[in-house]
């Protein structure tokens, strides 16, 4: 005797098996009514002959016939054949019940409303109904998606774990910062990096393709890229890190525009890398597709700092594709803000536009004296009024500070 597993039993159609009154193919239309009359509840009636199934009885088609004038009279001695369905649905006692539910639905509705037969080595062992393959159908489906959604919750655990690296470095070294990550789902796309170094910090501010879970799994990519980048080249040559994570992914994800190769994916990110030289106070950065906005103390306009307009690791995106770095002599209570288009691309407000750029250094210049802590959670206040009703269309990620060189911690790593 073959051992069932609990399991495949609880997802099979075995859990659906009930045990019913049954009739045998030799006996009478008589017989099949009184068993009918006897059992209320029986949908319908399965016919055996030497205990395998060889058709179904439906009972709403049985009374209907049998009310006709003069049908019971010519059928009821008859044999119970006359109004058998022959080609019920028979399944096996260990089919999984997502394959049952394509095999009911191919049957048509009759299935789901009389039932269908189930079997044991060809041995009649229950009759299961529509209704409650439908109702298993849900609670299966229940049930996976709650561990699906253990699963993410568990993954955005490890993706922020990923960064409190990062954040505790950022709070160890600025003293007047802001960092905001707030993916769209559970996990997100975007990613950020912060690092300390002797004469120097460097920080990347990134939006990886997609959101959710495929935008997640790409961050984690991207970030052990960029810090085998740093660990091999160094922080100072931000565009030259550029283009050592660029080679990276379009390797790791085989991204390459060739004759006769085809790329599965065209997938990579938006970033602005930077670094900061303690000692001249000169900010350098690289700029792929991600803005940086910088409002110094002496200026009433916001500098905006688009870099090229070419992304990191697409299939279109050069294997030798070469970044600028741009540097400035930041001046004390100089600002520097650095957004994903999360904020900027969002759609709001009366005339249903994107957020937009000049809503953003607009935003800056009016709280240019504000703390930069509470300057980010002003910004996020603004930017969800703007969105209203409207759903979020991205991941979002702020990273901004003020420069204060004379409290500026100097602690080495």
């Amino acid at each position: 005797m073959s051992v069932i597993n609990p399991l495949q039993a609880r997802t099979s159609a075995r859990a659906l098996a009930v045990v019913v009154p049954t009739i045998s193919f030799d006996q009478s239309n008589a017989q099949v009514l009184e068993l009918f009359s006897r059992n209320r509840e029986l949908v319908s009636l399965p016919v055996l002959e030497n205990e395998r199934p060889i058709g179904l009885i439906s009972r709403n088609i049985f009374m209907s016939q049998m009310s006709k004038p003069y049908y019971r009279e010519l059928y009821e001695k008859k044999n119970c054949i006359a109004f058998m369905d022959k080609n019920p649905l028979i399944v096996q006692a260990n089919t999984q019940i997502e394959t049952l539910a394509a095999l009911a639905v191919e049957s048509g509705d009759k299935t789901l409303a009389d039932g269908f037969l189930i079997v044991e080595d060809e041995r009649f062992i229950g009759l299961g109904s529509g209704l409650d393959l439908m109702r298993m159908m849900v609670d299966l489906q229940t049930e996976k998606n709650l561990q699906v959604m253990q699963s993410i919750d568990y993954a955005s655990t490890i993706q922020r774990a990923m960064m409190s690296t990062s954040r505790k470095a950022m709070s160890a070294t600025l003293k007047d910062a802001c960092l905001i990550w707030e993916p769209r789902d559970v996990v997100g796309g975007d990613f950020y990096h912060f690092e300390r170094f002797k004469d120097g910090w460097f920080a990347a501010v990134a939006d990886c393709t997609g959101h959710g879970v495929p935008g997640a799994f790409l961050t984690l990519i991207a970030s052990s890229l960029l810090s085998q980048g740093l660990g091999k080249l160094g922080p100072k040559d931000p565009a030259l890190l550029m283009s050592e994570v660029n080679r990276g992914m379009k390797q790791a994800l085989g991204q390459y525009a060739e004759q006769n190769r085809l790329s599965e994916s065209d997938d990579g990110m938006d970033a602005a890398f930077f670094w900061f030289n303690d000692a001249t106070c000169e900010l350098t950065c690289a700029n792929a597709k991600a803005p940086l906005f910088i409002l110094m103390p002496d200026q009433s306009e916001v500098q905006t700092i688009e870099g090229k307009r070419v992304g990191i690791g697409y299939v279109d995106t050069p294997d030798d594709m070469q970044w600028d770095n741009k540097t400035f002599a930041l001046m004390d209570g100089a600002i520097l803000l650095s957004a994903t288009d999360g904020i900027i691309d969002q759609i709001g407000g009366m005339k249903n536009i994107a957020f937009g750029k000049q809503r953003l250094r607009d935003y800056i210049q009016r709280h240019r004296d504000t703390p930069m802590p509470e300057l980010g959670q002003l910004l996020m206040l603004e930017q969800k009024a703007y969105q209203g009703l409207h759903r979020r269309r991205d991941d979002l990620t702020v990273f901004g500070f003020r420069l204060n060189a004379s409290k500026q911690q100097q602690t080495a790593m």
